[in-house]
């Protein structure tokens, strides 16, 4: 799956969490798509997105680039460590 091309349609379609604490919520509450992480998240955070997604059987995609390339990718201001697409 080309998750680079589903997070753009998320993005036009405004069906995108951004954050690791909203996507560690919606993991634990909700049921994502799939969650994509920066390759320099902090290891505690993707850890627990890992472990949580496991649980969830939600894929985990690892982004190549930064936090501040994946929030530009986005089309935002600020760098950003992990997010997830709504179904």
């Amino acid at each position: 799956m080309d998750y680079k091309a589903e997070v753009k349609k998320a993005l036009s379609e405004k069906k995108i969490i951004i954050g690791s604490r909203e996507v560690l919520r919606v993991l634990k509450t909700g049921k994502p798509k799939f969650v994509v992480i920066a390759l320099n998240c902090p290891e505690s955070i993707r850890k627990d997105i890992e472990y949580n997604a496991k649980l969830a059987g939600v894929d985990v995609f690892v982004f190549d680039g930064t936090g501040r390339e994946l929030g530009i990718f986005c089309g935002k201001p600020f760098p950003i460590a992990a997010l997830a697409v709504e179904r």
